[in-house]
């Protein structure tokens, strides 16, 4: 296998279309190009489809926790598909990037991200690649926490399902093309 590709969010329809699942969806789009339905893996506690994208067989997957306990499943799936952790490609909510924007890294700290911290912590290393895609800030005094889980606003909603296409793209362009070049894509202005 030559990538995993996981979509953070939290399971159940109350989260379904709120701001912490954007992983999540980008995922469900992520099949749908490749082909796939995401099928309940129990081993792993996930659900993951191996798709074709950019011409390599990729396993693409949710963990079936909640976001801040998604490293078992992640470290799970990662040993079942014998995936080194520097293939696993992470996609995630990221309040620190305006919304509609998709960043991508490689390493580092978890921000404040419960759910990256955990997978850190699973998978031993930092290592893996993030594709972080931004949902901005709270407005006003809101707590974060209350933010992420709101669904997105009506504004919000006219251009997610562009946001979300560009989140699969990012992960297509990193199967096909690597991290620099797709950061030399999607950190370029437009």
């Amino acid at each position: 296998m030559s990538a995993l590709v996981i979509g953070l969010g939290n399971p159940g329809e109350e989260y379904a279309g709120t701001r912490h699942n954007i992983g999540q969806m980008v995922v469900d789009e992520l099949a749908a190009r490749g082909g796939g339905a995401l099928s309940v893996h129990k081993k792993t506690r996930t659900r993951a489809a191996t798709v074709r994208l950019a011409g390599q067989a990729v396993v693409v997957a949710v963990p079936m926790s909640y976001m801040n306990v998604s490293g078992g499943p992640v470290s799970s799936l990662a040993k079942y598909q014998s995936v080194e952790p520097t293939a696993v490609i992470v996609v995630h909510d990221e309040l620190d990037i305006p919304f509609g924007e998709v960043r991508l890294k490689r390493g580092g700290g978890s921000g404040g991200h419960n759910g990256l911290k955990d997978i850190t912590k699973a998978l031993g290393t930092p290592d893996y690649i993030r594709v972080r895609v931004g949902i901005g800030r709270p407005p006003g005094r809101m707590d974060a926490a209350t933010f992420v889980l709101k669904p997105f606003s009506a504004a919000e909603r006219k251009e997610l399902d562009l946001l979300i296409s560009d989140g699969a793209d990012a992960v297509e362009s990193v199967i096909e093309h690597g991290l620099e070049a797709t950061q030399q894509r999607f950190h370029s202005p437009r």
